[in-house]
């Protein structure tokens, strides 16, 4: 039994949730942007005022695996274009540096030479 599937996406003030059925698409919107995701043509999606719910076809594993899925990529989708997402890390131990510079993450971490790694932020 899928748990997760069966808990209702709740949608938080300025985001709105489309079902399209013709080409079984979720839509998304908020203030962040605009997300969308193809769902398989079994499910069924139901949208309210400020809930959404997904119900799986049948008690076979693929679906029951696929419900918590889909259920979880849309509350996703709902967080990303309300809050947005945040990634925070923690260096442990000596000798180990960080620091930003920029979009750039600049990493020491005991090797001959520093990491930089670009910022994936529009």
């Amino acid at each position: 039994m899928s748990r997760i599937g069966r808990k209702p996406i709740s949608l938080p003030k300025g985001v709105t949730c489309t079902f399209s059925a013709s080409d079984r698409k979720v839509t998304v919107k908020g203030p962040k942007g605009e997300l969308k995701q193809v769902l398989e043509p079994e499910f069924k999606v139901t949208v309210g005022a400020d809930s959404v719910e997904i119900e799986r076809p049948t008690e076979q594993k693929r679906h029951k695996s696929q419900h918590g899925l889909y259920r979880a990529l849309i509350a996703n989708m709902v967080e990303g274009v309300s809050k947005g997402y945040r990634r925070e890390m923690e260096l442990i131990g000596v000798g180990y540096k960080a620091s930003a510079q920029g979009n750039v993450l600049e990493l020491s971490i005991g090797y001959s030479h520093n990491y930089l790694l670009p910022s994936l932020a529009n």
